[in-house]
Order: C-alpha cells, then sequence, then structure tokens
C-alpha cells in the first residue's frame, strides 16, 4: 500500500496530538493526585459526626466573614441533615458539605448550587440568595435503593 507523503504527514500529526494529549492528561493526573479539584479540604468519613462544624448541622449565623451564614450539611444514606433550611432573602450563604457513606448529589433546584459530596472531602459553595421561596434539594448522584426519597428545603423567607 502506497501512501502520499501528506497522508503521511496527517498521520504523524494525529498520532503526535494523540501522544502529546495523553501526556498531558497522564501529568495532570498525577500532579492532582486524582482529587476533584474543589475539595482540597478532607474529613475522616467515619467520624464526621463529631468534627466541627459537622458535629451540628444546621444554618449558623457568622460575623467577621465575607458571608453572613453558614449551612453545614451532612448527607448521609438517603437524607440530608438537617432537612430544612431557612435562609432570609439578600443574605450571602457559604454551604459547606460532607458524606458519611457514599458519594451524593447536593444539588438546589432552580438555583447554580450544586455540588458532589464525596466520604472524606468537605464541599463547600458561596453564593447569595436573592430569590424568595421554597426550593427543592435533591441528590443528583445515584447512591442507592433510596435515592429517590433523598430530598431536603430550602426556605428563603422574608429577612425579620
Amino acid at each position: 500500500m502506497h501512501l502520499h507523503k501528506y497522508e503521511k504527514y496527517w498521520l504523524m500529526f494525529g498520532i503526535g496530538s494523540l501522544i502529546v494529549f495523553l501526556l498531558i492528561t497522564g501529568l495532570m493526573a498525577l500532579n492532582n493526585s486524582h482529587e476533584t479539584p474543589n475539595s482540597q479540604k478532607t474529613i475522616n468519613p467515619e467520624k464526621v459526626s463529631e468534627i466541627a462544624p459537622f458535629n451540628k448541622p444546621g444554618v449558623h449565623k457568622v460575623a467577621g466573614k465575607d458571608w453572613d451564614y453558614e449551612v453545614v450539611v451532612v448527607a448521609s444514606a438517603f437524607l440530608y441533615q438537617p432537612s430544612e433550611i431557612k435562609i432570609p432573602v439578600n443574605s450571602k450563604v457559604k454551604f459547606i458539605a460532607t458524606s458519611k457513606d457514599v458519594v451524593h448529589g447536593f444539588e438546589i433546584a432552580k438555583t447554580n448550587i450544586n455540588m458532589m459530596l464525596e466520604p472524606g472531602h468537605i464541599s463547600e459553595y458561596t453564593t447569595t440568595v436573592n430569590k424568595k421561596g421554597e426550593f427543592l434539594v435533591v441528590c443528583n448522584e445515584y447512591c442507592g435503593m433510596g435515592h429517590a426519597e433523598m430530598h431536603a428545603t430550602l426556605k428563603v423567607v422574608d429577612s425579620k
């Protein structure tokens, strides 16, 4: 089989591009230690209930930080703690969450809040809640037989 010299050049370019791509991907994987980039903080997933702030999940008003409230969420077998979150409208909120058992999702419907909760990793997301209403919090990562029943509620209410 005879290949024209330009066909050979294109084949070499394609194979060379593939090799460069694989090398870059491999180096990035080694550099990041195979961890997701958004969860640089870690925790022992077997002792989540004993370690602050996860020993007191819920909404906490804070002072001296760039946000007004911290919402600490713990996900475990088909439930979120707390199951109901109330926040005043126009508040800057930092969501701090982790999982005790398997990978869970934390998505608040009709918002831009969407995190993956991995055992042993702390996920954080800061945003301003500026729409009043009741929003459904769902697990968007399949986590087992009770996955469809795993939900909570975010209530954004008038500030008083």
